[in-house]
């Protein structure tokens, strides 16, 4: 455990610094790039808005560096007229749920809070992450947060901030391995640059009266680090952590970013159905997170992945795919599965209208798929699969009552009792503050 002084703030204790057993990049051809320049080896705990409180106002210039995951573009896969595809086969068991308990479970309600994964650990406890600290959908000031539940999600502790770095920290997945390390998985950008150079376009009209001091907050921020040094920021990363999350490792690169992270294969390895930005690829690790070796390309877009290891051993892949028609833009999920341990990919197919999906295996072998809608009805919804991810249910209603489209990002976690808890966010009526929601359900087949 150590504390010590940060260059822009206190910095949280029990962090270690990035040594011999920190994670490194491994491609297939054995290339083992070091970290990136300008990437923290403490994490500063103090809130950005309190440390750059002091520094005085610096006018942003011009420059409004996008990172390359929210900036790349698939023009073929956008394209007016693109292709149709073909669609994963509909089952024809009926799904019934439960009615779910709903709650709001983010306890900042001046913050917004996003992009949430949550897990269910081997000693029966949830373990929750995502960006607070917030102020907008894109803001300098996010940052890494977990929250835990030893009650099987009934109560929550307090946040904890587990990065804060010179960017906007954001997207973050989490998952225990079989050894149980925790591995979490995040990306930092610098889009919202784009909003101080042009305010006008949504800021105005979500910040009113207060877009003044909002933008001149945002500008401080800035004045916290050189635009090389947050180029430098921008990125995918992982942290790692051996005890349970008390202390977790310094940052280290990942090979690209899914908003729920990795998952734990039978076998001990973690696979990562992961873009950065140009491409999608499939990635396997050894050793916990600590190294990445390439497996294949994956026949899809660079779009919001996960993945699930089926019981008969078939890794599915789901991807984000926002298509443009002649009848407008279809907002759908495709699959694309391996047979063969992720050497080989299935042609990507239609599964479900709605993104980004998070996938999960119960214990009796069942496939859950859970995605957000934003098409009316707003909200959240499901489909499940008895046969490994060769066909899906028809899609079942979570949720229907969100009053507009800034929701989703939903991950479930199966509890011991076999209940289900989904979280997601939200943004309610009459604030732009975006909050965590939950749902606690049952999955009764007929």
């Amino acid at each position: 455990m150590r504390t010590g002084e940060h260059p822009r703030g206190r910095v949280v204790a029990g962090l270690a610094e990035a040594g011999p057993g920190s994670a490194t990049l491994a491609t297939s051809a054995g290339r083992r790039p070091g970290a990136a320049p300008g990437a923290h080896r403490q994490v500063a705990c103090l809130p950005r808005h309190e440390r750059i409180a002091r520094a005085g106002v610096l006018a942003l210039g011009t420059l409004a560096f996008v990172c390359a995951q929210e900036a790349a573009v698939n023009s073929a896969a956008i394209a007016a007229g693109a292709a149709a595809v073909a669609e994963v086969p509909t089952s024809d068991r009926a799904v019934r749920l439960t009615r779910p308990a709903l709650k709001v479970i983010s306890q900042q309600s001046q913050y917004y809070h996003g992009w949430p994964t949550v897990a269910a650990r081997k000693d029966g406890s949830l373990v929750l992450i995502y960006s607070g600290g917030r102020e907008y959908h894109v803001c300098p000031f996010g940052r890494i947060e977990t929250m835990i539940s030893l009650d099987g999600g009934e109560t929550w502790s307090w946040p904890r901030i587990l990065m804060d770095s010179l960017t906007d920290d954001r997207d973050s997945g989490i998952v225990e391995t079989k050894s149980g390390v925790l591995l979490a998985s995040f990306f930092t950008s610098v889009a919202y640059q784009q909003h101080l150079n042009a305010p006008e376009r949504l800021l105005a009209k979500t910040f009113g009266a207060e877009l003044d001091a909002t933008l001149a907050r945002w500008r401080l921020a800035e004045h916290g680090a050189t635009q090389e040094e947050r180029k430098a920021d921008v990125g995918h990363w992982l942290m790692r952590s051996t005890d349970g999350g008390r202390t977790w490792s310094a940052r280290t690169k990942a090979p690209g970013y899914c908003p729920h992270g990795p998952i734990a294969l039978r076998d001990g390895r973690v696979f990562y159905a992961a873009a950065d930005g140009r491409k999608a690829a499939a990635w396997v690790s050894a050793d916990e997170g600590i190294s990445w070796q390439h497996l294949a390309d994956l026949p899809t877009r660079a779009g919001e992945l996960h993945s699930v290891e089926a019981a008969d051993g078939t890794l599915v892949v789901h991807v984000r795919d926002k298509v443009v028609t002649s009848s407008g833009t279809a907002q759908r999920t495709l699959q694309t599965e391996s047979r063969d341990g992720g050497r080989t990919w299935s042609t990507a197919r239609f599964v479900a209208h709605g993104y980004p999906s998070h996938l999960l295996r119960l214990r009796d072998g069942t496939l859950v798929c859970t995605y957000g809608s934003r098409t009316a009805p707003l909200g959240i919804r499901l489909k499940v699969s008895s046969d490994h991810g060769r066909s899906w249910s028809r899609e079942v209603l979570l949720t229907d009552d969100a009053p507009n489209w800034d929701l989703g990002y939903p991950s479930t976690a199966e509890l011991a009792d076999g209940g289900l808890v989904t979280v997601w966010y939200e943004t309610p009526a009459n604030t732009h503050r975006a909050v965590l929601r939950q749902a606690k359900w049952r999955l009764p087949l007929d």
